[in-house]
């Protein structure tokens, strides 16, 4: 499933009265961040930055084979995520890991103005095109919210997030 939102997850606007999501749901107990702007070998680098958080957060090491996948999996659609921005928005800006009791999230904010969206023609055996549908495969949940300047210094933009449950909650 994915989800393209005009605001943050967990805000549906005054009028919604449509249930939050789970990661709106349960407060995170840690969050990491990692600044991606202007940074080259930005996938490698996110790739390092999350498996050293899994490490403080004792996903890893492994104890089990499904832990072992579901930290590979956080791996592999941190790798997706930050990879899609720099080949369709120009070069993420931010990872964002924010671990919970049950799930954890993945935000990759970027300046890019396209919405991502799954491709409906993937060629089995050719390169690219298959990130976005890896990333609903292995994930609860996945989508977009849209990022208005803020008066900060970040511009507009875009946030992809996705969540993966856990390791035994999977």
């Amino acid at each position: 499933m994915s989800t393209t939102r005009p605001h943050a997850a967990g805000d549906h606007g005054p009028e919604s009265q449509a249930p939050p999501p789970a990661a709106a749901a349960e407060r995170p107990r840690q969050v990491r961040r990692l600044r991606l702007s202007g940074i080259p070998g930005a996938v490698s680098r996110a790739r390092e930055f999350t498996r050293r958080a899994l490490l403080d957060w004792e996903w890893l090491p492994a104890a089990t084979m499904e832990q072992r996948a579901a930290a590979e999996d956080v791996l592999l659609v941190v790798s997706e995520l930050v990879t899609n921005a720099c080949l369709h928005a120009g070069g993420p800006h931010e990872l964002r890991l924010a671990n919970a009791a049950k799930l954890l999230r993945v935000e990759v904010y970027d300046s890019g103005t396209g919405a991502p969206a799954l491709r409906t023609t993937r060629r089995a055996g050719r390169p690219g095109g298959h990130g976005l549908f890896i990333v609903q495969r292995l994930c609860l949940d996945w989508g977009v919210i849209r990022e208005p300047a803020d008066g900060t210094g970040r511009g507009s933009g875009k946030t992809v997030w996705a969540e993966l449950a856990s390791p035994g909650l999977a």
